[in-house]
């Protein structure tokens, strides 16, 4: 009855070290656990990116707004009855052109 008391304990231990150390054990079902987390995250961005393009396509072959929209921002372009005013910000003045300017004037 001793052995195979001291039997059955060996192979609790054994399982047990299965379990918990092994490379198939609870630290690998963590790990794979803390990855489909981690995919979940990912599919959701993916699935609401996915809806906004979805809203996209629709607008696009639906109404001319999103197609003027983004031909305007995309390729620059304007319609047959607008004007194209291009703003260019002044440059500041150049404190060496301006000293040349005054030395040489004197």
């Amino acid at each position: 009855m001793k052995w195979l008391t001291a039997a059955l304990t060996v192979a609790v231990l054994l399982l047990q070290y299965r379990v918990w150390l092994s490379e198939n054990g609870v630290r690998e079902v963590e790990r794979l656990e803390r990855a489909v987390a981690t995919q979940r995250a990912d599919n959701e961005q993916l699935a609401e990116r996915n809806q906004q393009l979805a809203a996209e396509v629709r607008d696009l072959k639906t109404g001319m707004d999103a197609l003027e929209e983004r031909a305007r921002s995309d390729l620059g372009m304007i319609a047959r009855n607008e004007t194209f005013y291009q703003v260019v910000p002044a440059r500041p003045a150049d404190p060496h052109r301006s000293r040349t300017r005054t030395a040489a004037t004197h």
